[in-house]
């Protein structure tokens, strides 16, 4: 048996075990190279239960995100602080990791295809297929799926659906919430828009400097909390409340953040 066992979803883990170095291998330098990664809240990882934990993050590109989440999460739990340094940490990586994607998208091509048995669970969009806004019904399936992944280990989700900024969170992810009673830890990324392309398998820009920021889970009562309360308090916890552009028009807001991120980045290397 050992790793060539399978997971739930079919994948043999001695293979996914070594596409995962690869992969790893192949993008490191897209975080600790052409671009720099700065990463806050390691220890929290480290933390966690090994199963039925969700991930709940704002959305910038298709793959980039995840993969930059998958250098983390694996570089924390051996033990690095803050830092994805080295490349010893892909050597035993976390296997039952999952995240969220379109199985629209999943199936474009044989990079996609490959990227989906790394660790993707693929779902039936409700709000949008083939670019044309649609509304159709939730797949119990997909819902049934995310639970199986959540009882073998942790999943990442994106409940915006979306990489435009300030979009409203899709309502299924309190249910899955509310069904399933995982540690909810919420995740904030930026810079990533602006290194790579919507994609994200493209470098657009280097000497960017990205930012993930993993924060202690949130407190959910998950019998009193209504949907609504758990999706407001979600939205808070990623940023992405609609209140954020209250104070800041969005396109100031962006400026803003840009030019913020390039002092970061000076004050870092001077």
């Amino acid at each position: 048996m050992g790793l060539f066992k399978e997971n739930p979803f079919g994948h043999v883990l001695f293979l996914k075990k070594w596409l995962i170095r690869i992969l790893g291998v192949m993008t490191h330098q897209r975080y600790k190279g052409f671009n720099k990664l700065e990463i806050e809240g390691s220890e929290i990882i480290r933390d966690l239960p090994d199963t039925n934990v969700l991930f709940v993050s704002n959305h910038q590109t298709y793959f980039a995100d995840v993969v930059a989440m998958f250098h983390v999460f694996n570089a924390s739990l051996k033990g690095r602080n803050d830092s994805i340094r080295g490349l010893g940490y892909l050597w035993n990586p976390k296997l039952n990791v999952y995240y969220i994607a379109a199985a629209e998208t999943m199936k474009k091509s044989l990079l996609t295809k490959i990227l989906a048995y790394a660790g993707s669970i693929s779902v039936e969009r409700t709000w949008r297929s083939e670019g044309k806004d649609i509304n159709r019904q939730v797949k119990m399936s997909d819902i049934s799926n995310i639970g199986r992944a959540l009882t073998d280990g942790w999943v990442i989700t994106f409940p915006q659906g979306t990489t435009t900024p300030w979009k409203p969170l899709r309502k299924g992810t309190a249910h899955i919430i509310k069904k399933y009673k995982p540690v909810v830890v919420p995740v904030v990324i930026d810079g990533f828009r602006r290194s790579f392309d919507k994609k994200g398998l493209r470098v657009k820009k280097k000497g960017i400097l990205q930012s993930m920021h993993i924060k202690e889970p949130l407190d959910i009562d998950y019998e009193a909390e209504s949907f609504e309360a758990i999706i407001e308090k979600l939205e808070y916890a990623i940023e992405q409340h609609p209140s954020f552009l209250k104070v800041i028009s969005k396109e100031e807001l962006l400026a803003y953040e840009e030019e913020h991120q390039k002092r970061r980045y000076s004050a870092k290397n001077s």
